[in-house]
């Protein structure tokens, strides 16, 4: 399992990767967008930052998002579903750009996420 913080600037999201842009990739590509975005927001509930744990394997409190299909290699990234997001149904369609390949090597079928609570 990693963690991962998600700031806000303005209206728009990004994933704090600085170890993407070191090595080589385009800080613009760290924007959440899609869907992604709007997720962030949920979590966030008006906050302008949101820490996520995130891993391939399920683990305790995890909400699972489900890869719904590939995107074509000159776009990059997949699109998937978030179906439930504590507990609430929320079936949230995402798109995950390639900076998703970087953090895991590849694009997984299934990405498990939980917020991490501040008392950890």
């Amino acid at each position: 399992m990693e963690t991962y913080l998600f700031v806000k600037n303005g209206d728009e999201w990004f994933i704090d990767l600085p170890e993407y842009i070191e090595q080589g990739g385009n800080a613009g590509d760290l924007q959440m967008v899609d869907g992604a975005d709007t997720m962030l927001d949920l979590m966030a509930e008006r906050g302008t930052s949101v820490v996520l744990n995130i891993s391939e394997e399920p683990f305790e409190g995890a909400d699972v998002l489900v890869m719904t299909g590939k995107c074509d290699p000159s776009v990059g990234g997949a699109y998937y579903l978030m179906e439930k997001y504590n507990g609430r149904e929320v079936n949230h369609r995402m798109w995950l750009c390639q900076v998703t390949e970087f953090v895991f090597g590849k694009l997984p079928e299934r990405i498990f996420v939980k917020e991490e609570d501040a008392s950890e």
